[in-house]
């Protein structure tokens, strides 16, 4: 069966990724299943490196990369939205505050769902707002867990270090007082993929006369709870 697609590249660069599916590979091994010549697999194996289709082991080889994961929980991004608006409800209803789901779009994270409080003082960060991944408790949580390259490029320039990044990673959430915006604070507690990874944030802001200093000893256990729930919701959509 030709399972030629006419586009030699992309064809060859399928060929590396189906010949990772079965494990860690030298680039001895790459040529061996592939049956491309060495200098031609090992050009397009850096290649999708550095789109982090294809990554590294501890022992140099070949493995798959990160970003197959990445492009597979966005596969299952509508059930997690679908979700987002009852769940991001009930945590407005139960903390009196804004709620929202963020993700992280390069150097940016985005609003993909919210749920503002009705009236009184508010933060309101509407669906499809950019805000900055250096500041804020959503950021910290999207850096927190990243590959240590990624966090150490994401550091540069942050509000938060990472001494407060490895408590995040302790403690499970992240709180910021006037680090995205002045008299803002927010709790945020992280959403993760059926593998483990960090996908999404879940967040509830206000004012800090509300959150108080302390946003997280009042709002914590709320925002883990409906992160929980929506990491659930995620895993039973990607092992479905």
């Amino acid at each position: 069966m030709d399972n030629s697609s006419g586009v030699g590249v992309l064809d060859k660069a399928a060929l590396v990724l189906s010949a990772l599916e079965a494990g860690p590979a030298t680039l001895a091994n790459l040529v061996a299943s592939t049956g491309l010549a060495r200098p031609t697999a090992h050009r397009l194996a850096v290649a999708l490196e550095h789109h982090r289709l294809v990554s590294r082991d501890l022992h140099g080889r070949f493995v798959l990369g990160p970003r197959l994961g990445e492009l597979a929980t966005a596969a299952g991004e509508d059930r997690l939205l679908a979700a987002a608006g009852p769940v991001l409800a009930r945590l407005r209803e139960a903390t009196g505050e804004s709620t929202q789901l963020f993700r992280r779009q390069g150097d940016q994270r985005i609003c993909v769902a919210a749920a503002e409080r009705p009236s009184g003082l508010r933060d309101t960060i509407p669906v499809g707002a950019t805000v900055t991944m250096l500041a804020g408790s959503a950021a910290q949580v999207l850096l927190a867990w990243e590959e240590p390259e990624r966090m150490h490029r994401g550091l540069q320039g942050a509000r938060f270090t990472a001494t407060m990044l490895a408590a995040v990673r302790r403690r499970g959430w992240a709180q910021s007082v006037g680090e995205r915006e002045p008299g803002v604070a927010s709790v945020s507690a992280p959403i993760r993929s059926s593998s483990g990874r960090v996908v999404a944030a879940v967040s509830v802001s206000g004012p800090i006369e509300r959150l108080t200093r302390q946003p997280g000893r009042v709002h914590a256990p709320a925002v883990l709870a409906a992160a929980e729930h929506l990491t659930g919701v995620l895993r039973t959509a990607e092992d479905g």
